[in-house]
């Protein structure tokens, strides 16, 4: 068994450090005190190519292995500390690009890949509904085929990127007699008649990621932009989740290394009762549980992107990596903000972003309950 990144990877972490710590770190309090996407940064993020990271080069992308991918990413969430950006980045990746390069049509590729890939469109997916969370197939949402479109009724919230995105992948119940079969998936743009935009979300953290309600009223959505055959919708968003929990949370390990190097340096720096507080097991056990979680973290996302990049379905191991990566960045994070007492506590140190930031890890792309149900569900239990 292999562990060693190789020649390409290892520079392409370097790059993307080197380009994450030149280009994403301008005015971050000043933008999270103002809830504002960091538009700047996107197109910088853009130029670089990270939004065509798994794209093949005929649509503009740079044609990565997923390896290489989460990589890029875990170098990214370590050296840029906008975790809003990065959440709206991944979204944009794996919740839109990702499912039209596997399940879109020639067509719907060539319309749609290049531009997302060059970040002058922003793509995402709508799922969530009020009644309709961890229980993501109780959708109320319907989608009614009338001659060559379908006509959209309901109403999503908690939608990444919504408020900015120029496409989501919308999901809608085209035959409510099929349960998981019944559910489609349909490709809808922002001028489409019957789309609105509803309020912005205000969260405690990723707050400079736009995030919205989704209205649809008779919206009107052509058969060609349907994604996949009808009540394909069950078997996309379950493939985009194996993705998602893998790609996504390498950033979070990126962050997750990234406070472990600066809770060490403090650790040794700080002094208190005549000796450096690293010194004190209280402190280095804590510092050591945390360097255990950054490496048992790493050693199975990197297992989900080695079998994603050998074809093969990852359900459990992903479920395990958004587990385990989920859970521990926030501990790392709390005890981070513990070892550095009333600093960490403080604003102007960053630590108390990482905890806002952290928690919503245990939510979004399946409940940590969600995924231990899936963990059981593989024990037959």
């Amino acid at each position: 068994m292999e562990f060693n990144l190789s020649l390409d990877q290892l520079q392409l972490k370097e790059a993307v450090i080197e380009f994450a710590r030149r280009e994403l770190v301008d005015d971050l309090s000043g933008r999270e005190k103002r809830r504002e996407f960091f538009w700047e940064g996107w197109k910088k993020c853009a130029e670089f190519g990270l939004p065509g990271m798994p794209v093949p080069e005929q649509y503009g992308g740079l044609g990565l292995d997923p390896l290489s991918c989460v990589v890029a990413l875990e170098a990214l969430g370590y050296g840029c500390p906008d975790h809003g950006l990065i959440f709206a980045l991944n979204s944009h990746l794996w919740t839109c690009i990702k499912p039209l390069l596997t399940f879109g049509t020639d067509e719907q590729k060539e319309k749609y890949l290049p531009a997302l890939v060059r970040g002058d469109k922003i793509g995402g997916h709508a799922m969530t509904e009020a009644d309709a969370g961890s229980d993501a197939f109780s959708m109320r949402c319907r989608a009614r085929k009338v001659g060559d479109r379908y006509l959209l009724n309901g109403a999503k919230i908690f939608i990444t990127n919504a408020p900015i995105a120029d496409l989501l992948l919308v999901f809608a119940v085209t035959d409510p007699e099929k349960g998981f079969g019944g559910v489609s998936a349909f490709i809808v743009e922002k001028g489409f008649p019957g789309f609105s935009i509803g309020q912005s979300i205000e969260l405690m953290g990723l707050r400079t990621c736009p995030i919205g309600e989704v209205v649809l009223e008779d919206c009107e959505v052509p058969v060609s932009h349907r994604l996949g055959s009808e009540g394909a919708g069950a078997a996309i968003f379950h493939a985009e989740m194996e993705w998602e929990r893998g790609c996504l949370f390498a950033a979070h390990l990126g962050a997750m290394q990234r406070t472990l190097e600066t809770t060490v340096a403090h650790a040794r720096e700080r002094k208190q009762f005549g000796q450096a507080i690293g010194k004190n097991q209280a402190v280095s056990h804590k510092i050591a549980d945390m360097a255990m979680r950054v490496e048992l973290g790493r050693l199975i996302l990197y297992k989900v992107a080695w079998m994603k990049g050998c074809g093969k379905r990852a359900p459990l191991e992903s479920a395990f990596s958004k587990l385990f990566i989920s859970e521990s960045y926030l501990q790392n994070s709390l005890d981070a903000l513990q070892i550095h007492g009333g600093y960490g506590y403080s604003v102007d140190y960053g630590l108390e972003r990482h905890v806002r930031d952290s928690l919503g890890g245990r939510i979004y792309s399946g409940t940590s309950e969600i995924q231990r149900n899936i963990i059981a569900s593989f024990l037959d239990l």
